[in-house]
């Protein structure tokens, strides 16, 4: 594991039932030159500014659980809880963070946060932005309100949109932070309230925080009865709506104005049909309209849930999936006739933390598995269960049927360690991008790296023609993940010949997860269209949405943005037609 070559003024912050001044707090932190090792750990630290954590309070918002609306026995509750607060804050900083919680790694660097961006147009633009390029890209992230006051991973920031419009005359952008139930409370208090799932809850000190939480929440200081989700992953259109979704919550609905800004409309249960959490992944078939999803609960049976919306946002009833363990499960596939879904060794036990570990774990004794369910399905007691061997992918790109084999095949990067986004470890992250066969009559699979061995790369985050989805594809477009977890260009994947071509964005230029934007319904070719991709240049500190042809490979333009992007997560592309038909 590589030594962390900075040096940081990231200090715990105190709790008062006061909310803060209106003063944004800052975090500096000293950085001294980067190596220029070639090497990929588990947790690749970044250069980095000055952090701003714009903790100024929205007056405006409604204020529901402000401690001026506390009765007398509410206050000196919350006063004792603070106290206790304080105390096991003042503990955990006693001893080191591992690296997978420690927010001086977490989010160094462009990892960190920035404040909202008001809309600006008229951006300047080199090259020619293609015509075809008409509507909004969007792109989600994570991006915490508020300094961390203990542990804190990436994964446990506050949802942020970044938004560009392009309209054939102009290019305008604009930024804002997805007003979730969560942060509205927090917002309010002035302070983060809502455990993080990751960062914080590990061992007797998570479980303390629990039970602060509840209690809290018990007592009427804070209310998740409506959620405690950072909607901060994925970004996915449907039925008129754009929805921002984190697995631990119901999505967030979102809209992009007609000036190009971006508002949050509300926590979206596709009218009270949705009764549980959605994973941020749901599939969108390219020829039915509809959509496909699953949930997963960490606490209760069942663990494990399928449904699936019509085109109109319908719902189906759930298919519920039996399960000894909850099980992470982050994404899925979908094929033209079925979902697979991916059973591994990544598990939740939670009596884990009772044991001073983490609840989130690699089972080396679990087999991992693929389940083969019919869409249709109204039961699981037909689902088809295949065992694969040590085989865990964060993201699956691509699944399809090939009847006259009798086989399904799977396109994912298998990474190993497993665990190693969660937990601290000695081994560099390996993330091999592989074919899955899995053979429907004899229940066999077989695993095969599709890049020969002399041209591996980490490749991680990315997607294949969306138009194609659930039927065979000849391309992926993934993120070169080096240094991990930083990413230096995208490869363009030849998933039949293993040819792989690569766009590398510069001398110290990273980004995030490639978007491939078809340029039309009737082309011949699947790799016509274009990749879209935020870059930010650790020089200048500047960042720019680059545009890159895939056919040629070769960049068509470039838009300077009038702030920072952080490396995020997920994003998707909205037509300018669909935006002219958003939802209320």
């Amino acid at each position: 594991m590589a030594v962390n070559p900075y040096a940081s003024t990231l200090l715990p912050s105190s709790f008062s039932s006061k909310p803060h001044t209106h003063t944004p707090r800052l975090l500096a932190i000293k950085a001294t030159k980067p190596s220029r090792k070639a090497t990929i750990s588990c947790a690749a630290l970044q250069s980095s500014p000055l952090l701003h954590f714009p903790n100024s309070i929205n007056t405006e918002q409604s204020a529901l659980h402000q401690p001026h609306q506390w009765n007398f026995l509410q206050r000196l509750a919350a006063t004792a809880l603070d106290m206790f607060e304080n105390a096991l804050v003042s503990r955990e900083t006693q001893s080191p963070l591992p690296k997978t919680s420690d927010p001086r790694v977490q989010i160094a660097g462009n990892f960190a946060p920035v404040p909202e961006q008001g809309v600006k147009h008229n951006l300047p633009v080199s090259g020619s932005i293609p015509d075809c390029i008409n509507g909004v890209y969007v792109r989600n992230g994570a991006n915490p309100l508020f300094e961390p006051v203990a542990g804190h991973h990436l994964f446990d920031g506050d949802g942020m949109v970044h938004a560009v419009s392009i309209d054939g005359k102009s290019v305008s952008y604009s930024c804002k932070l997805t007003e979730t139930h969560r942060l509205v409370q927090e917002r309010e208090l002035g302070r983060p309230v809502f455990p993080k799932a990751i960062g914080e809850l590990h061992g007797h000190s998570g479980v303390a925080r629990l039970a602060l939480f509840y209690t809290r929440s018990l007592l009427g200081l804070v209310d998740q009865s409506k959620g405690m989700g950072v909607a901060n992953a994925g970004l996915i259109y449907f039925n008129h709506r754009l929805l921002a979704m984190s697995e631990d919550d119901m999505p967030y609905q979102i809209k992009i104005t007609p000036s190009s800004d971006i508002e949050t409309v509300g926590r979206y249960d596709f009218s009270e049909q949705l009764m549980s959490t959605m994973i941020a992944h749901p599939k969108l078939d390219p020829v039915t309209g509809e959509m496909f999803a699953l949930s997963y609960d960490v606490v209760q049976k069942p663990y494990l849930k399928y449904f699936k919306f019509s085109k109109d946002g319908e719902k189906s009833p759930d298919v519920e999936i039996p399960l000894e363990v909850p099980t992470m499960m982050h994404d899925f596939a979908i094929t033209e006739n079925f979902v697979v879904v991916p059973d591994q060794q990544v598990v939740f036990k939670l009596e884990e933390m009772i044991k001073g570990g983490s609840p989130v774990i690699y089972d080396k004794n679990k087999m991992s598995r693929f389940g083969i369910l019919s869409k249709n399905a109204e039961t699981s007691d037909d689902m088809i269960w295949v065992d694969s061997p040590e085989t865990f992918c964060f993201h699956l790109w691509n699944a399809w049927e090939e009847p006259e084999s009798n086989e399904v095949v799977v396109i994912g990067s298998c990474m190993t360690p497993p665990d190693s986004i969660f937990n601290e470890c000695d081994e560099n992250l390996n993330s091999v991008l592989s074919e899955i066969r899995i053979n429907l009559k004899t229940r066999k699979s077989t695993k095969r790296p599709i890049l020969k061995g002399s041209e591996h790369v980490n490749l991680e985050a990315g997607m294949v023609n969306r138009d194609k989805l659930g039927r065979k594809t000849q391309f992926a477009y993934l993120a070169i993940a080096e240094p991990w977890p930083k990413v230096s260009g995208f490869a363009k994947v030849d998933l039949v010949t293993g040819e792989v071509k690569k766009f590398f964005y510069g001398d110290e230029r990273f980004g995030g997860e490639p978007f491939f934007l078809p340029s039309g319904l009737n082309s011949e070719r699947e790799d016509d269209g274009y990749v879209l991709a935020f870059v930010h240049d650790e020089k200048t500190w500047k960042s720019e949405l680059q545009i890159i042809n895939a056919m040629t490979m070769e960049m068509e333009a470039s838009v300077k943005l009038p702030s920072r992007v952080p490396y995020g997560f997920h994003g998707t592309f909205i037509s300018s037609k669909d935006l002219a038909e958003q939802a209320q």
